[in-house]
């Protein structure tokens, strides 16, 4: 049983959440004793393709194509799947970041693979069983899947497993695959991006607001103790409908789906939607005035205070402390 492991590219580099997945795959791969071949997309340097080693993967399939400078879905799944059964992988990884969360169902269906997504951890192995522990219920759960096929796709959450530098090289290699034409009958043209903040589904660290704020002419604080903590701003489903805040910071069951290392959340009571969004969140900070707020009973710090108040002392503490 080989290892593919899929690695997403943002303009031609790499992220935290690639080589996560990537140090997942390598550990998967020691446990079946086989080696970890990785496929990049898109047209990534040398570099970049070769920092790939340091965490594990031996060889790197290489497909630099123009067709494929943005990504579309149903050719990525193509691609993939080419590669798996190119290097006679059984088991494929994926990151179940937002593009992954589509990704990867479509290269389980080309491969006839069983699939897992939302792993949290390192599945047990049995043979050929692997047994997966993956978030279910939108997050408030964990569920144990069992993956009998022939042919496994895993989709690895984003912060749900550590960095591990292996000091090896990899050997990066040209891959051209076959790619039908109708995976290009739905095409993206063009991808704006918001260059200068962090993204949410990549944050690390998440400063989120609510209806507390009372109103958006008060976001300047939040945007300020983001600033200081290199986060990205988040926010409830009542904000982003009252146009206070874009619908793209919306976090919760309807919105984003965040799994960052620090959820600082101000001013929001805790709705159980917006708890479904947040809770494969590593630690939790809860800032409200209101003792009785839900968001208390799931936080692992909390400040009982006004965030009028409390924001700003905050902020000012951390920029003391790295300056």
């Amino acid at each position: 049983m080989s290892v593919l492991v899929y690695t997403e590219n943002n303009n031609g580099s790499f992220k935290k959440s690639v080589y996560e997945v990537v140090s997942y795959a390598k550990a998967l791969a020691d446990s079946l004793n086989t080696s970890l071949t990785a496929i990049s997309i898109g047209n990534v340097d040398q570099p970049a393709l070769a920092s790939l080693g340091n965490y594990g993967a031996s060889r790197v399939l290489d497909v630099s194509n123009d067709q494929l400078k943005q990504f579309i879905n149903q050719a990525y799944a193509s691609v993939i799947a080419e590669a798996a059964n190119y290097v006679g992988a059984d088991l494929i990884v994926i990151s179940n970041s937002f593009s992954g969360k589509g990704l990867a169902p479509r290269v389980a269906a080309k491969l006839q693979a069983g699939l897992a997504d939302g792993a949290v951890e390192l599945p047990q192995i049995d043979g050929d069983k692997i047994t997966v522990k993956k978030t279910a219920f939108s997050g408030k759960a964990f569920a144990l899947t069992e993956l009998t096929s022939a042919k496994k796709v895993i989709a690895l959450n984003p912060n749900a497993f550590e960095l591990r530098e292996t000091g090896g090289n990899a050997e990066i290699e040209p891959f051209h695959p076959t790619i039908p034409n109708n995976d290009f009958a739905t095409a993206i043209q063009d991808i704006v991006r918001t260059t200068d903040k962090v993204t949410l589904p990549d944050a690390e660290i998440v400063v989120s607001a609510g209806r507390g704020l009372k109103g958006p002419e008060n976001w300047g604080m939040i945007e300020e103790l983001a600033d200081a903590l290199g986060a990205a701003t988040a926010c409830s489903k009542p904000v982003s409908d009252a146009g206070w805040r874009p619908h793209s910071e919306h976090v919760g069951q309807t919105g984003i789906t965040v799994s960052p290392n620090l959820y600082i959340a101000i001013g929001i009571s805790g709705a159980i939607q917006h708890l479904a969004g947040v809770s494969a969140s590593k630690t939790i900070v809860v800032i409200n005035k209101d003792p009785e707020a839900p968001f208390f009973k799931v936080a692992d710090y909390g400040i009982v205070g006004d965030a009028f108040e409390v924001v700003p002392k905050l902020t000012a503490a951390i920029k003391a402390y790295k300056g």
